[in-house]
């Protein structure tokens, strides 16, 4: 089946890729010609676990192609995805104007029937503005669906190939058999696709990243009050993730969420309810919780230093909102290093993957280190942000001996208190005990 895909970014991407590995032929379409040349020259341009092996072999097979003409991305194509952005505007809204743009270009283009798929992250009623926009210079017959994506940043090649469920908004038979045909090779297992109408999947999307973030920001505020009382928010966690009503994801305390989605699908979700007239009181809730959240470290980090953070060297380990990936969209590290340069402080930091984009923001204003150690060299502490693997089992002897002082603030709750107590490391954390040395 021809499928074109508009807009290369993250979801569109690794959306072309995955439809190409089961022998489709894709049309990646973008405005950006840098990105499309070197997307053109077999370059990938964005960090992604696997994503790099299907990518090459999909070029290298003629399955993948990439384009800047609208008119030749979407010839023949059977069904169209869009996959632009959605930015949140100024009061929290999803902006639309880059779905609406290429929705008004498409209309006199179309020389056959053809499915015309919301892949965007888009508020509710979308899909009927976009087929209006269409409509207005349309001369053929054609379908709009709401087909949301749930892909996970770091794993989203497995989530687009084995996904848990794939959910369809549509009212119409004929687009429902093509997406259907479409999405078959992935859901052989037997995971459902779901089929609703638009505004219902439309709906599902914020749904589902609301509720998530809830979860973790539930267990976060679990975790705060953990500190007050002397419990430890890991045997909580355990102890309630065992009951298969809760169940044992998205149950970790630490410093809030980030990334791309949750926190501008919490924002869309609540400008929704409230001009639709509902007060979503817990969706406030939610925001205003992480935003404290993300620097909930440093109030600990400025009272062991006896609020005398200037000139201390702080080595921080981990840039990206999350492990395997190089997003640094609504990063906590970023809240925190702000306010660290406000106070004083000289960073350190080191990020596998996310270095460059945090350079592009930050730039000289802190120093970036090759690995974690060198990052250590001489630091006052550490301050955890991003629980990368590599960061798991630490040589402690050797942080011991190149360290100024062995002192580790930690907002991902890696390491185990007893453990830091044996090796004489003061250690805070989040929701746990301190190891006050």
């Amino acid at each position: 089946m021809k499928i074109s895909v508009i807009g290369t970014g993250y979801v569109g991407l690794v959306t072309g890729t995955c439809f190409a590995e089961t022998g489709n032929t894709v049309f990646c379409v973008d405005n950006n010609i840098e990105k499309v040349k070197k997307l053109q020259d077999g370059k990938i341009t964005i960090y992604e676990p696997g994503l790099d092996v299907l990518f090459e072999r999909n070029i290298n097979q003629g399955r993948l192609k990439f384009t800047t003409n609208l008119a030749e991305g979407i010839e023949d194509a059977k069904i169209i995805f869009l996959a632009l952005p959605t930015p949140p505007g100024a009061d929290g809204s999803a902006d639309l104007k880059f779905v609406l743009e290429v929705a008004k270009h498409l209309g006199p283009l179309l020389k056959d029937y053809v499915v015309i798929v919301d892949k965007s992250t888009v508020p509710v009623g979308t899909s009927e503005k976009v087929s209006a926009a269409i409509t207005q210079n349309a001369k053929v017959p054609f379908d709009v669906v709401s087909n949301p994506e749930f892909l996970r940043e770091g794993v989203a090649v497995e989530d687009f190939m084995k996904p848990d469920r794939v959910v369809i908004g549509t009212s119409s038979e004929r687009a429902k058999e093509l997406m259907e045909k479409l999405y078959a090779p992935y859901v052989r297992q037997g995971n459902p696709v779901i089929f609703m109408d638009e505004r219902s999947a439309e709906l599902t999307k914020y749904a589902a990243n609301a509720f998530l973030a809830t979860k973790i920001t539930f267990m976060n505020e679990i975790a705060n009050l953990c500190e007050k009382v002397g419990a430890n928010v890991d045997d909580i966690r355990r102890g309630i993730g065992s009951d298969s009503r809760i169940g044992k994801r998205f149950l970790f305390a630490g410093i809030g969420y980030g990334g791309s989605c949750f926190p501008k699908d919490v924002q869309a979700l609540g400008k929704t309810s409230e001009e639709n007239g509902y007060d979503f009181r817990m969706i406030n809730a939610v925001m205003d919780v992480n935003d404290k959240q993300k620097t909930m470290l440093l109030p600990k980090l400025n009272a062991y230093f006896e609020g005398k953070l200037a000139g201390k060297k702080i080595a921080v380990w981990g840039l990206a909102f999350k492990p395997n990936t190089d997003d640094i969209r609504e990063a906590a590290s970023l809240n925190n290093i702000n306010a660290l340069l406000e106070m004083g402080a000289e960073i350190v930091a080191y990020d596998p993957e996310a270095i460059e984009n945090v350079r592009q923001i930050v730039g000289d204003k802190i120093k970036y280190a090759k690995d974690q150690y060198q990052a250590a060299e001489g630091a006052d502490a550490i301050l955890i942000m991003t629980e990368w693997p590599v960061f798991r089992t630490p040589d402690f002897e050797l942080l011991a001996k190149t360290m100024k002082n062995k002192a580790i603030f930690d907002g991902r709750n890696l390491f185990e208190t007893e453990e830091m107590k044996q090796i004489g490391f003061h250690y805070e954390s989040i929701g746990r005990k301190p190891v006050m040395i």
